[in-house]
Order: structure tokens, then C-alpha cells, then sequence
């Protein structure tokens, strides 16, 4: 892990049981754990032998929150990056905080509103994993009030890169970036739309994943469609409400 990677993952739900099924479903990748944590009901999303998200429920002190997915980003020092996002603008809603025997984290804001984590972990960190892997996380999407003010925040506190500008015609600019080199993301201005990030699990067929998609109860937002670079995506909202996005070929 390197400072600025996305590094976990976390879903929080009004339903376990029924998130768990239906994305081990959906992903055809996962297979969906209990974590062993003492006193809580947290379980990770496998990708093979690979830890690549979490499960949890809303919990009391969140009551309000609709169910939602979350990325971390790595840093070296979580005290000191949260002192960062404020005085960049950003907010921090709680911590920094320890997980005991995992490691440290904060939840913050950018200034747009759009929800993150930062976080340090307490061990060795797990293997790096590909994005083409069935089941991991290969793309992470912000769509905000202002991409250019948010560009300016994240690529300030964590170093990413700007890689191809996408002219989307009446929709503006689609800006992709990198995270420590590797392809990772996009960034466009959704005046319509609350600023929030969405992450894209990456299946093996886009076809057969949206039937899955479909057959699970979540609603289909957009496609199968075509991006550049001849990737095919689905944008969807869970049974229970939360955005997610797959992306994968198209073997049909």
C-alpha cells in the first residue's frame, strides 16, 4: 500500500442477510464471510483468498444514514492527514479513531460533501490485486458540484495524477485519474446529484452480471454501456438502496 491508494471498502446496510446474497450473487466473485471481530457483525467480501470489503449494518450513531457504500484511502499518518482535510477545506465527522488490531481511521468529507475514509492499518497489508480481478474494486467514480474544486482537494492531500480529460459534450469534462501510476478513477460535475464517490466491482461478463443484477432485485440506473477504452459498465442501486457499479467485457 502506498500513500493515496484506495485500500477497503464498506458497505453499511439496513439488512445484512439480504446485501450478502445478493451480491455474492451479483458479483459472481464473492464469497462473503464472518470477520470474527468480538461484539459486532462485520464480514468481508473475498475475492479468492483476497479481503477487498466489508459488511456492516447501520449502526445506532448512524440512524439517518441511508445504506451506502464507502472507500478508504491509505495514508501514513491518520492524525495528521485529518488535520489536512480540514484546513484544505474538507470536514472530518469522526475520529481519528482505532480499530482495535486493524489499525486507525478517520471519516471525513471533502468540500463538496462527498463521504471518505482515511486509514492506517495495523499490519502487514495485503497483497496488491489487479484491477481486471473478478471481484475487486476497479474503478472509483466522484461525481460532485464541482469537479475542478474537488480535483484540486484530493490531488493536493494525496497525490493523484490527471490522466485523460473526456469531453461529454452538454455533461462537461470527465477527467480520469491515476493512484501511484496505476489507472483509477473519474471525476465530472452532476449539478443534480448529491457529491458522493461510487465504486465499480469488476465482473467477468457484463451480460450475464446484469442479469444477475436484475434478477436480485436491483434496479438497473444505466446499461450495459460502452466507456472509452472498451470497458462496458452497469450503474445500479442495491435491494436496499445503495448506488454500486460493475464493469467487466462484454463476451456476447
Amino acid at each position: 500500500m502506498k500513500q493515496g491508494d484506495f485500500v477497503w471498502y464498506e458497505l453499511a446496510t439496513n439488512d445484512l442477510d439480504a446485501a450478502e446474497a445478493f451480491y455474492e450473487a451479483a458479483t459472481g466473485a464473492w464469497d462473503i464471510v464472518s470477520s470474527g471481530l468480538p461484539g459486532m457483525d462485520y464480514r468481508i467480501a473475498n475475492a479468492g483468498t483476497r479481503g477487498v470489503a466489508g459488511f456492516m449494518a447501520i449502526m445506532p450513531d448512524m440512524q439517518g444514514q441511508s445504506p451506502s457504500w464507502r472507500g478508504y484511502i491509505g495514508v501514513d499518518d491518520v492524525d495528521a492527514m485529518a488535520g489536512r482535510v480540514t484546513e484544505a477545506g474538507g470536514a472530518v465527522h469522526y475520529g481519528p479513531d482505532d480499530i482495535p488490531m486493524v489499525g486507525r481511521f478517520a471519516v471525513c468529507a471533502d468540500p463538496q460533501g462527498a463521504v471518505f475514509m482515511v486509514f492506517k492499518g495495523a499490519g502487514e497489508p495485503q497483497p496488491d490485486i489487479t484491477p481486471e480481478t473478478p471481484g475487486a474494486i476497479g474503478w472509483h467514480e466522484l461525481t460532485t458540484s464541482d469537479w475542478e474544486a474537488a480535483w484540486t482537494f484530493y490531488s493536493g492531500l494525496f497525490g493523484w495524477e490527471k490522466e485523460m480529460a473526456v469531453d461529454m459534450g452538454g455533461m462537461g469534462i470527465y477527467q480520469t485519474f491515476t493512484v501511484n501510476g496505476v489507472h483509477a478513477g473519474g471525476m465530472m460535475t452532476a449539478p443534480d446529484q448529491p457529491p458522493a464517490w461510487r465504486y465499480y466491482i469488476t465482473v467477468d461478463d457484463i451480460d450475464a452480471a446484469a442479469a444477475r443484477i436484475t434478477a436480485g432485485g436491483a434496479t438497473i440506473q444505466m446499461g450495459p454501456h460502452e466507456v472509452p477504452g472498451g470497458a462496458w459498465i452497469v450503474m445500479a442501486l442495491d435491494p436496499q438502496g445503495a448506488a454500486f457499479a460493475v464493469s467487466g467485457p462484454k463476451k456476447g
